[in-house]
């Protein structure tokens, strides 16, 4: 007899039983495949995003450095500059009438002092004080204040030379700064020139393989010979170390710049490749702008601190006039003698005067030495502004100059550029020799180099005048 469920004896339920089955591996598989899809969706998504936010990063680390941002980062971290503004800080503090002696003075002052004394005393009455190893106590304290009423102006004229040493501080901040921007925007673009020496030699290097690639294909063809095949070799090999020079020389002036900048010299940097030079500025502009030169006015400042010296100096010979005030407390106790207690205090107030009779000439002397820097002073300002207008009429015919030579300088370039395309091209059909193309070639060379020769040159004395009319900026 057999035993069991009913639906484990009904065929219906067996197989509705395994269609069941079937249909929930089915779920399950879709629900595995769904699930993968998005595990696949969130991976995907992940290295985009990553590659995106590396390609960002490279994108950023190979921006090209533009000059304001270079000069931006040279005025922040330059050293020259923070040693100058530390001096401006330090004659700021030192700009005080308490430094150049106007304000009162209060000074306190106190002693206390125990003794033992032996005492043998006789008096007129016929007292004998006879004692041993007497204690004794000296108290004295005082409180004193001062004001200066005249001095023959010495503390005018030295608060004007503290204010005047600021000032000066100031103007060669301003000088420092101009020389900074003019020292870091020279090295950027002696950076673009030597960027253009390579570009013209790349240029170079396309016409050789040019050549060397047509000799190649003439000599398969049994219409050259090995000396043609070397010799272009040769020359596409001397063009590539010129090349590879170059760079060392492009690396060289990268570090020069970043060295002006206070990054580190190892740094990556992209440097754009043009130099564009104004053609606006005049000679006349200059030289009207020189008076206010940083080191000119600083120059003028020098005199005024000199001439200040000059009455600080005289004011010596003047009397001197103080008002005085202060508080006594005086208290003398001894344990044997006539006076056992002495002990008074009050206030005092009085005038002083302090004139100055014969100190064997040294104010005369030291006078006539701060005349005499004076002098030197003026001489020196004279002397900066003799040689600033030199430089001026010197940086500005080598300006004219180079601007002048820059017109035909492109188009030469420009034609010689076309001469080298056309003298290839009459060598590939056999009408040019390997000298012809070596000869265009070099033409090409001179001109490229000759081109941007003239635009440093040009942007250079651009710069200097520049400077010199305290225009530099960002």
């Amino acid at each position: 007899m057999l035993s069991g469920s009913p639906s484990s004896l009904n065929p219906l339920s067996a197989i509705n039983q395994t269609i069941n089955l079937k249909y929930s591996q089915s779920n399950i598989t879709d629900l595995f495949q769904q699930k993968t899809n998005i595990i696949s969706k969130k991976i995907a998504q992940f290295f985009l995003i990553l590659s995106l936010t590396t390609l960002t990063q490279k994108t950023f680390a190979q921006d090209t450095l533009r000059l304001p941002d270079a000069i931006n980062q040279a005025l922040k971290k330059s050293l020259d500059i923070t040693i100058a503004k530390n001096n401006i800080e330090s004659a700021t503090i030192l700009n005080s009438y308490g430094v150049a002696g106007g304000l009162p003075i209060v000074t306190g002052n106190i002693a206390n002092n125990e003794s033992i004394t032996s005492i043998n005393q006789k008096l007129n009455s016929g007292t004998t004080i006879q004692r041993n190893n007497a204690a004794a106590n000296a108290l004295n304290a005082n409180v004193t204040g001062s004001i200066l009423l005249f001095n023959g102006g010495r503390v005018i004229a030295t608060k004007q030379k503290l204010a005047t040493l600021k000032t000066l501080g100031d103007q060669r901040l301003t000088s420092l700064l101009q020389n900074v921007i003019a020292g870091v925007s020279i090295a950027y673009y002696d950076v673009v020139r030597q960027q253009n020496y390579i570009k013209t030699i790349s240029k170079s290097i396309e016409a050789s393989n040019q050549q060397l690639t047509i000799v190649k294909a003439r000599q398969s063809a049994g219409l050259a010979n090995n000396a043609d095949l070397f010799q272009a070799q040769i020359d596409l090999n001397a063009l590539q170390q010129t090349k590879i020079a170059q760079q060392l020389i492009v690396s060289q002036s990268k570090t020069e710049l970043l060295r002006l900048l206070t990054a580190n010299v190892d740094s990556t940097i992209q440097i754009a490749d043009t130099i564009i030079v104004e053609n606006n500025i005049t000679l006349q502009s200059v030289l009207d702008k020189l008076p206010a030169n940083a080191d000119v006015v600083a120059a003028d400042d020098q005199i005024a601190i000199n001439k200040l010296i000059v009455k600080e100096i005289s004011a010596l010979r003047y009397p001197s006039i103080r008002a005085n005030a202060g508080y006594n407390f005086f208290r003398n106790q001894s344990a044997a003698g006539q006076l056992l207690l002495n002990q008074n205090y009050g206030p005092t107030v009085g005038i002083s005067l302090a004139v100055p009779i014969f100190n064997g000439g040294i104010f005369k002397k030291q006078l006539q030495v701060v005349n005499i820097d004076v002098r030197n002073a003026t001489l020196v300002k004279d002397i900066i502004l003799r040689d600033y207008r030199a430089q001026v009429a010197n940086q500005y015919q080598s300006y004219v100059s180079t601007i002048s030579q820059l017109d035909n300088a492109k188009e030469n370039y420009k034609l010689s550029g076309q001469l080298l395309d056309l003298v290839l091209q009459r060598f590939q059909f056999r009408q040019a020799t390997i000298l012809e193309v070596k000869n265009a070639q070099k033409s090409f060379e001179e001109s490229g180099f000759r081109l941007v020769n003239l635009s440093f040159a040009a942007k250079t004395s651009e710069i200097i005048l520049k400077r010199l009319s305290t225009q530099l900026g960002l």
